[in-house]
């Protein structure tokens, strides 16, 4: 059965094209992606997210818990902080992606992907034992919404909320609307942004009242398609697509996010501070196609006419016009920035520069 939002019947009231997307009926898009992209990069827009998850995670060692089970050092997050997170298995390769924000002492909420709830609920159940913690997954009772573009921080001061502290990858209780509810100052755009979890009761009426004070900045309901193609641009990781139970958080390019001085053992940590040293057998890297043709999920990559790679995410960059790709290929010191790589496209190959990461500038940074 395909799972809906509490705003499900927002989306379709707004002519939204529907799709099934991880086990969720979700708005791919209400005008067109190319719109919806530039609305988000030029004003603002607003996502319903509501299909990730939100577990809490409490109680006397729940610092040490989480500790135990991602490569962060979640021991050094302050008070109303958020960290980017993984979550390894004892080979490295990881179950998820998330994000976790410190909202008292001993008191956590993480953010895991909507297709990976229950593999990362029954992952962090088997990881308890002889550990104080209370594991609370609320995905069911809340709903979120992400306002995100250089103008979101606008829209949120006209809806009464007080930001003028609230840094990037901060947490924060906020009153918006005489409503009660968590204000992140994240996103998965590349672009400045809030994202608001609160009640699903209030959901339909906060949804309503950010368009209508959103409406004198150019704010627009943005769709699944436009979120891929933001976040593909800022070099955002989409699992399933860039990350994989087989890849670890060093061959995803992700070693800036691993802490090399952390004490605490943690699930795969032999296997990542092994690859900090020394790399593992494949790496992430950005391409731009050098014609026309677009290099999609799952085409083959070849270099000096070997194979070495796959695809793992691809598109037409709204934002430059140019046709932009990540990739998984051999771990080879050749395969580098400047290099042509080829990618196989309907049985031919076609010429593709690597590039560096990301390929717009981001500005999610306060």
């Amino acid at each position: 059965m395909v799972k809906e939002t509490y705003l499900h019947d927002k989306h379709v009231a707004l002519g939204a094209k529907m799709i099934d997307f991880g086990g969720w009926h979700m708005p791919v898009q209400y005008s067109s992606i190319i719109d919806e992209h530039k609305t988000v990069r030029e004003n603002v827009g607003l996502f319903d997210v509501s299909h990730m998850g939100e577990v809490f995670v409490s109680g006397k060692d729940a610092t040490d818990f989480l500790n135990k089970i991602v490569p962060q050092d979640i021991t050094k997050l302050d008070y109303e902080k958020a960290v980017y997170c993984q979550l390894p298995k004892e080979n490295g390769g990881l179950i998820d992606d998330l994000i976790i924000y410190k909202l008292g002492i001993e008191s956590y909420l993480v953010i895991c992907n909507a297709s990976r709830v229950d593999e990362d609920i029954n992952w962090i159940s088997r990881n308890q034992r002889g550990f104080d913690v209370v594991v609370d997954n609320q995905s069911h009772n809340y709903s979120l919404l992400a306002i995100q573009g250089p103008k979101a921080i606008d829209v949120v001061r006209k809806m009464g909320y007080d930001i003028e502290d609230q840094k990037s990858f901060t947490i924060k209780p906020a009153t918006i609307e005489g409503i009660k509810l968590l204000a992140s100052r994240t996103g998965y755009t590349g672009e400045d942004g809030f994202e608001l979890l609160v009640e699903n009761k209030y959901a339909e009426f906060l949804w309503d009242k950010v368009l209508e004070k959103g409406a004198e900045f150019g704010i627009k309901p943005i769709g699944l398609g436009a979120r891929d193609t933001l976040r593909l641009e800022a070099a955002l990781h989409l699992y399933g697509n860039d990350l994989d139970e087989e890849t670890t958080s060093i061959e995803a390019g992700l070693s800036w996010s691993i802490p090399k001085d952390k004490v605490a053992d943690y699930n795969g940590k032999e296997v990542i501070m092994n690859q900090v040293a020394n790399g593992g057998n494949k790496k992430l890297i950005g391409l731009v196609m050098l014609d026309r043709n677009i290099a999609r999920h799952g085409y083959d990559v070849y270099f000096n006419g070997e194979k070495t790679g796959v695809i793992t995410s691809g598109c037409v960059s709204p934002s430059t016009g140019k046709n932009i790709a990540l990739a998984y290929v051999k771990n080879d010191k050749e395969i580098c920035t400047g290099a042509t790589v080829q990618v196989m496209i309907r049985e031919k190959l076609h010429d593709a520069e690597v590039v560096k990461r990301p390929f717009v500038q981001k500005r999610n940074k306060v």
